[in-house]
């Protein structure tokens, strides 16, 4: 085969290539503008932070909505607006104004596998760090490096660091040190530090930068993103979650994470194989 031809397939292949992540970007941008929109709030666990004003009140009911963030979404919201409730709707008050006997109210409380004793340490912890600082962004901040991999990872050890952690509540918080591709503690701090005009997401942290926020990926998204080309039926791990969002960057390199609103979108809103 002559040069000429061999770089005429070459150019031909790039063209195509291109062409397909334009169309490709139409499709996410669009699906983006139709989900990214305050009607989609009451259906999903962000409704839940969305019930507060102060910036303390969102952090903690987030936190909690967002542990709680797997299964039904209708039981998610409802088990999530139950502990609200527990704690009079002023959760960051309760959490640091609250004595002994006030913690009795939580002591049925149970989500899945989120028992009594996961709640009060999570309480116990709260109560520690909100009294040496003002917001929970701190708790995701690596003082030597940026990343939002050192901050879920320094999250972690800082949640275990207590003598009185139960072995048992470990495993609601993931980190990519242990390999988790980290979908709910993801989708935290794409609530908490993602900021645009719709009303979705809060942006009310803004340490972490909105570029280096790291998609989170379940069911739904990852079966959008492999019947799109974006995956290619990897087993969901942090590296998994690095690679897809590196993806997404080449559509927005400041704000990767938005697409999150077109992939869980098209995944609940449409049967497997119909896209």
């Amino acid at each position: 085969m002559s040069v000429i031809c061999v770089d005429e397939i070459r150019n031909s292949t790039v063209s195509l290539y291109f062409c397909l992540m334009q169309e490709l970007k139409k499709l996410l941008d669009a699906k983006v503008k139709e989900y990214n929109r305050p009607e989609f709030i009451p259906h999903d666990p962000i409704s839940i932070p969305h019930l507060f004003d102060r910036k303390q009140d969102i952090e903690i009911a987030g936190l909690f909505a967002a542990l709680f963030a797997w299964g039904n979404r209708t039981i998610i919201i409802k088990k999530s607006k139950e502990l609200m409730q527990l704690m009079d709707m002023q959760p960051n008050d309760f959490i640091l104004q609250h004595e002994d006997s006030d913690l009795k109210c939580l002591l049925n409380f149970k989500h899945r596998t989120f028992n009594t004793t996961d709640l009060l340490f999570f309480v116990d912890f709260l109560k520690r760090h909100y009294l040496r600082y003002q917001s929970l962004e701190d708790a995701f901040l690596d003082k030597k490096d940026k990343s939002v991999e050192a901050g879920l990872n320094h999250f972690y050890e800082y949640f275990i660091a207590s003598e009185h952690f139960p072995a048992r509540t470990a495993k609601h918080v993931a980190s990519p040190s242990k390999k988790s591709h980290c979908k709910r503690l993801n989708m935290y701090l794409r609530w908490m530090v993602r900021a645009d005009d719709k009303g979705v997401d809060f942006g009310i942290w803004n340490r972490i930068k909105m570029s280096d926020l790291i998609i989170p990926i379940d069911l739904h998204v990852a079966r959008v993103a492999n019947q799109l080309g974006l995956m290619a039926n990897e087993p969901l791990n942090w590296k998994t979650a690095v690679g897809l969002t590196d993806r997404l960057r080449q559509f927005s390199p400041d704000d990767p994470v938005q697409y999150d609103f077109a992939l869980f979108g098209m995944g609940v809103n449409t049967k497997p194989g119909s896209l």
